[in-house]
């Protein structure tokens, strides 16, 4: 019905002179009034679009900036002006020439709430629940397969497939999130990857990870599309709960449309021939690096199938800046985790950065830059570092602080390994404006499965829980750490991302919930969920002061202190008991009598001896 009712509007348009779209392809797909970035640059695409010769508009509080053809003659910018007295309403853009037709631009009310209902930005008081919405639950057969997409394999026997997870999985279990303790929910990009399968380093895969976009402004109708997307945000929020979306600015899946028919030549890094990046963020920040190491690592391409994009063409710049200030209010997002960050265009990152928390001054924004060093991180970060260019972002996704757990869990104790490491990395914290901001984490999806990483040691397992949830930062477990989730094996990322089991028809048993659960999962489950919940009420842990004394043998101790609340962390993390005299940390003891263990419940006298078992963590509130 749609296309027939397309048909006569065209006809009768065609008769009239004039061609009217009753699907316009505009770029952003609408705006709203009221917004701080009130100068939108409208990207349209229509056929052959370009051979019109001007473009007029006549709506009351709207201006007509500048119009220009592109190198594409399928593309027209426009830039309007929405002045405070634009009310809400269709914009008929009027393309005169050749070509002559109109095209309706849309001005919506925004959302009310902002910053209280929606943009409410994620804290070091909340805990992230990471989710690669393919792999966790499949709430929806009926969208596993979409025709006209490029790829339409669902095959949960290949790793490198689609499973078949969507959004309307993870609204499923919401609540089974919310009793575990998780405030905030990240998913892996759900913006559409219209991708055939291609092939990388590890054979050939499916875009089911989401970062490899073909078009910003759709959520892929695989996870349920737009709408589906709303609702996740607007259940999240009834529960308390926040959204971060996952952007991708460095590059696109090569079947994007404005990779297959590029406005201008050089909104992309174009070499003679294929050149990768080099990967080492020393080429961004190093005082002796050659320009040439710069521009590889951040003009290089991450894959053959994946376009590096030029943010420093001032049409890209405009469009990805506008894209993420129109999915946050479009969808009512919290925060947003920025993928491939060390890999932008330095000025841009700044500007885009600015342009949301103008926009949306509570927002939350954290980049991943996967760096192997603390000074690596703290470059990319508002910052304590003399450097030439300063970084503005609020946090990063913290890779020197999981190596430094992991260590703690896996090495034995020496001058600067096992938990010395930790320590050593946590002492220079100096270097952040705020490491608070950071999002710290024991594996995520681009890694080995933390059970794994450990050997499958519960008394690793929780040692480590122990760490996340207590140290500062933002706490972020990947989904299944709590049930005790392995890897099936360490080759392939595919492999590492396996289904939640119980998410999909017919998985038995179910592990949602307790009764599907073995014991050791639910000893797990059970000490996580404890743990997160604590971490709730507790503002020593959320966002109190840290305070640690030097690792001695392989025993740490370090408090997290607000005013009215101190927590003790005892981390024994040796193979052999250890005797803890609390006294030995009056400044933070001397006050109390009491400590009770927050998973057990245990009383612990302040004016006693403590025998502290081998691998063992104990997270104590002084009474």
């Amino acid at each position: 019905m749609k296309k027939v009712v397309s048909i006569l509007l065209l006809a009768i348009a065609c008769c009239l002179g004039e061609v009217v779209w009753a699907q316009p392809a505009t770029y952003p797909t609408h705006w709203w009034t009221g917004m701080r970035w009130n100068k939108v640059q409208v990207l349209v695409h229509s056929p052959n679009i370009g051979a019109n010769n001007s473009v007029s508009l006549s709506y009351g509080g709207v201006k007509l900036l500048s119009s220009k053809k592109t190198e594409s003659p399928n593309y027209y910018l426009v830039n309007l002006e929405i002045l405070p007295t634009a009310k809400p309403g269709t914009i008929k853009l009027k393309f005169a020439g050749s070509n002559a037709q109109t095209i309706n631009f849309t001005l919506k009310p925004r959302r009310t709430g902002r910053g209280t209902e929606f943009a409410k930005g994620v804290t070091s008081t909340d805990l992230v629940y990471l989710i690669m919405p393919d792999r966790f639950a499949d709430g929806d057969p009926l969208n596993n397969i979409i025709a006209g997409y490029k790829d339409t394999i669902c095959n949960r026997a290949d790793p490198s497939a689609h499973h078949g997870g969507d959004i309307q999985g993870v609204i499923n279990n919401l609540h089974y999130l919310k009793e575990l303790g998780v405030t905030s929910v990240w998913m892996c990009p759900v913006t559409e990857n219209d991708m055939p399968w291609a092939v990388e380093p590890g054979g050939s895969i499916s875009g089911y990870h989401g970062y490899w976009i073909t078009n910003h402004y759709q959520i892929d109708k695989r996870y349920g599309g737009n709408e589906a997307y709303k609702k996740l945000a607007a259940e999240a929020h009834k529960l308390g709960m926040k959204i971060i979306q996952d952007g991708v600015y460095n590059h696109v899946g090569d079947h994007h449309l404005l990779f297959t028919d590029k406005p201008f030549a050089d909104m992309f890094n174009n070499w003679s021939s294929y050149t990768g990046s080099n990967h080492r963020e020393e080429a961004v920040f190093s005082p002796y690096v050659s320009g040439a190491d710069k521009k590889v690592m951040l003009d290089g391409w991450f894959t053959p199938h994946l376009p590096d994009v030029n943010q420093r063409n001032p049409v890209m710049a405009n469009y990805l800046i506008q894209n993420v200030l129109w999915s946050t209010e479009e969808f009512g997002v919290d925060g947003w985790r920025i993928d491939t960050y060390k890999y932008c265009d330095e000025t841009f990152l700044n500007r885009i950065n600015d342009a949301m928390l103008a926009e949306y001054p509570n927002l939350t924004v954290f980049g991943e830059a996967w760096c192997n060093t603390v000074p690596g991180s703290a470059y990319f970060v508002r910052n304590n570092l003399s450097v030439p260019f300063k970084h503005n972002l609020q946090g990063t996704t913290d890779f020197p602080m999981q190596s430094a757990m992991l260590a703690t869990l896996n090495e034995d104790f020496g001058w600067t390994n096992g938990v010395n490491k930790l320590f050593g990395t946590l002492s220079q914290d100096v270097l952040y404006k705020d490491p608070l901001r950071n999002c710290i984490f024991l594996d995520n999806h681009d890694m080995d499965r933390y059970v794994t990483m450990i050997g499958g040691d519960m008394k690793k397992y929780k040692m480590g829980m122990a760490l996340l949830l207590t140290q500062r930062g933002i706490p972020q477990l990947y989904f299944g750490a709590e049930i005790f989730m392995k890897n099936i094996d360490v080759n392939g990322d595919g492999k590492k991302r396996n289904d939640f089991p119980g998410g999909f028809a017919g998985d038995a048993p179910n592990k949602f919930t307790a009764a599907g659960r073995t014991a050791e999962e639910n000893e797990a489950f059970n000490y996580v969920k404890a743990l997160a919940n604590f971490r709730k009420t507790s503002a020593a842990l959320a966002n109190g002061s840290t305070h640690d004394y030097l690792p001695q043998n392989g025993l740490y101790v370090y408090f997290r202190k607000a005013p009215n609340q101190t927590v003790m962390v005892v981390v024994n993390s040796s193979k052999e008991e250890k005797s803890v005299s609390p006294s030995a940390y009056s400044d933070f003891t001397k006050l109390y009598n009491n400590a009770r263990e927050a998973v057990s419940g245990t009383q612990q006298a302040v004016n006693a001896t403590w025998t502290v078992p081998a691998q063992t963590a104990w997270v104590l509130e002084l009474k």
